[in-house]
């Protein structure tokens, strides 16, 4: 990455680098929709977080140059691109969280498929004896574990949406404020 000379220099480079992350995190998105498994989103997920910590290395070079005595135009300019930032980042986080619960969930039904078969297997050759019993209430067990896990996983999903609306709305709340105290009349 170059050492940018000035302000002008470091908010390109900044914007660049915004663009390029918009960008993979299209193809993340639409990676993270429409598959549950495999491996390309690996590939993808490096490129973002060094994209990411670019940013944040541009983001702390145009702080470095605004506390060494830069305007309020400058000094907004640079909250606006950590805000990106921040924005970015928690997206990123938010949908690699989504394709890790996916991915688990699809090993949780493979698994479970699986254990459906060897059940049907022994079902099928059952004499009626006590380890059939036991083996049957074994597969309710687990069929009943694997439910509440799908419950419990629904139930950190809309926890995680609901804290990252949270923390949107405090956002909003905090910068309304702002405005407002800036322009009482409003």
């Amino acid at each position: 990455m170059d050492v940018p000379s000035s302000w002008d220099d470091l908010r390109k480079q900044a914007r660049k680098i915004e663009a390029q992350l918009d960008e993979q995190m299209h193809s993340y998105r639409r990676l993270v929709s429409a598959k549950s498994d495999g491996g390309a989103e690996s590939d993808l997920e490096a490129g973002i977080d060094l994209l990411l910590r670019q940013l944040q290395q541009v983001n702390a070079q145009m702080q470095a140059w605004v506390s060494s005595g830069g305007s309020e135009m400058v000094s907004h300019t640079l909250t606006r691109h950590q805000e990106i930032l921040q924005d970015l980042t928690q997206e990123f986080y938010r949908h690699r969280s989504n394709l890790r619960t996916k991915q688990e969930h699809a090993s949780l039904l493979e698994d479970f498929k699986e254990f459906d078969r060897t059940r049907l297997d022994l079902e099928a050759g059952g004499d009626g004896s006590t380890e059939q019993a036991l083996l049957n209430e074994h597969v309710g067990i687990n069929r009943n574990t694997a439910q509440m896990d799908g419950v419990i996983s629904q139930a950190q999903a809309t926890l995680g949406t609901l804290v990252f609306q949270r923390s949107t709305f405090g956002r909003i709340n905090s910068k309304l404020s702002n405005v407002t105290s800036r322009l009482p009349t409003l």
